[in-house]
């Protein structure tokens, strides 16, 4: 008897202990699946986190893009319209002056002095100028064949330009007022170009030599000694090309803006003297900018081209012509001015239209008469 209790130990023991390794293996299977499963778990919810952050990003990307358009490339693209500078032409009643004033003085110094010039010109009527240009032989039939303009200069618009019915002879009438202006401008550059590379040519030059290139380095808004800036802004605009703006931009010489305050192309101002536009939004504080003379809204409109950010792509595509020997080709240089109106591309197309139909690009080579002896080896 006692021999058989021992056996029946041992074998409850045996049993006991093959429970205790099932028992340990089931606990070591569940674990194993447990990791797998939280493997598994992690390895999703990595790819579906992965997932939403790409698809997020091709979500936000063109929020944030027109964002960015909205807020700083249409910002500078409106505010630099028709922009020359946030400056007034009567900046002698200003007593404080910041930084950014006095730089805008230096570029337009040239351009009060011709506007205080005259303040009481006398506005002569559409038949008078005819009888004038009669009397000078100064006609553009002439001109497209000679290539040489009268020195006609006038200082403001006949109100009767509106009144001519015949829209050639209209036209016809714009053009021979406004293209002495601008010759005479592009000659007055002209002259100081070929100054600048005779200066730049000399082994030493003098104090005046000196002091004139520092004159212009503020005049075009160039670092000083910075002369290869200088080069590439002090350079003619196409004749056609500021014919056709001018067009454009008075509706030949008809709008208020040009009969009332002699702008012919429609520059703004937010700080200067100017015309309130009837249909400008209450929010918007520009004014387009007035001038006394006519002649101060042609050079103010060079110097714009010539000096401002908005119009850096016209001035490279001009100096690549330049060393290509090539002609200012009024028709590629205007592709760059999409920005100068809100219309854009569209404002370039109808600029292009105004050349080609009144066979602007007759007048790129033509030469103001010397009234002077320093324009004689010019023509």
């Amino acid at each position: 008897m006692r021999v058989k209790t021992t056996k029946k130990i041992k074998l409850k023991t045996k049993n006991s202990n093959q429970l205790e390794l099932r028992f340990r293996e089931n606990i070591k299977n569940k674990k194993n699946t447990s990791q797998e499963y939280n493997k598994s778990f992690n390895a999703i919810s990595r790819i579906f986190l992965s997932s939403f952050v790409i698809v997020s990003f091709f979500y936000i990307i063109p929020i944030l893009i027109n964002f960015a358009d909205k807020n700083f490339n249409n910002k500078e693209f409106t505010n630099n319209s028709k922009k020359i500078l946030a400056y007034t032409l009567n900046s002698k009643n200003q007593k404080t002056k910041s930084r950014e004033n006095l730089i805008e003085e230096d570029l337009l110094f040239d351009i009060f002095s011709l506007n205080d010039l005259e303040t009481d010109s006398v506005r002569l009527s559409a038949a008078t100028i005819k009888q004038l240009f009669e009397d000078t032989d100064y006609n553009l039939k002439d001109v497209r064949k000679n290539k040489l303009v009268k020195p006609v200069a006038l200082t403001l618009l006949p109100q009767e330009i509106k009144m001519i019915e015949n829209i050639k002879k209209r036209k016809e009438f714009f053009i021979q007022i406004v293209l002495p202006l601008i010759v005479k401008e592009n000659n007055n550059i002209r002259i100081d170009r070929k100054t600048l590379f005779r200066v730049i040519n000399k082994s030493n030059n003098s104090v005046a030599e000196k002091q004139w290139l520092e004159k212009k380095y503020k005049q075009y808004g160039v670092k000083s000694g910075d002369l290869s800036s200088l080069k590439v802004r002090m350079d003619e605009i196409p004749v056609s090309l500021a014919i056709a703006q001018a067009a454009k931009e008075t509706g030949w010489g008809t709008s208020r803006f040009a009969q009332e305050g002699n702008a012919l192309f429609g520059q703004w101002t937010w700080s200067g003297e100017g015309l309130k536009p009837k249909d400008a939004d209450a929010d918007k504080g520009h004014k387009v900018m007035k001038f006394n003379v006519l002649q101060a809204s042609v050079r103010a409109y060079q110097r714009n081209l010539n000096t401002h950010r908005t119009y850096r792509e016209f001035r490279k595509a001009r100096a690549e012509l330049r060393d290509l020997n090539k002609p200012l080709d009024s028709m590629e240089l205007s592709k760059y001015l999409n920005k100068y109106a809100e219309t854009g591309n569209q404002y370039v197309e109808v600029l292009q239209k105004i050349i080609k139909q009144n066979n602007l690009k007759d007048f790129d080579d033509a030469r103001l008469l010397p009234s002077s002896g320093d324009l004689e080896s010019l023509i």
